[in-house]
């Protein structure tokens, strides 16, 4: 069952601290050499992002950033993982960096057609 990991943060707390991305790239290694990690990344910030909008058949963007944002989403990784239970593991071990918020949501499957 995949798994996707949402790691939030305030909008303007910066960079994280070389520490934190270095137990970070530790443990997407790990992940990587046990076949578990399916992709992973991190997300520009808000002032280089752009919404997309459908609102009655007509097109909107807004250009951020967005002054709304108290939380964005920093990063993300896709897992390919046996339960929930080793989902919620996995975010705990992220969440124990430090710094950082963590979300792990199972991927709905998909209708062939």
């Amino acid at each position: 069952m995949r798994f996707m990991m949402l790691v939030k943060h305030a909008e303007n707390s910066g960079a994280p601290p070389k520490e934190l991305m270095d137990a970070i790239a530790k443990l997407s290694e790990e992940a990587v050499k046990a076949g578990t990690m399916v992709a992973s990344g991190g997300l520009a910030p808000t002032a280089a992002s752009t919404r997309v909008r459908v609102s009655r058949g007509q097109i909107t963007t807004t250009d951020g950033p967005f002054t709304k944002a108290k939380e964005i989403v920093g990063g993300f990784a896709i897992f390919d993982l046996k339960s929930k239970e080793e989902a919620v593991e996995g975010a705990l071990r992220l969440l124990l960096l430090g710094r950082a918020r963590a979300c792990a949501r199972g991927s709905a499957p998909l209708e062939q057609r």
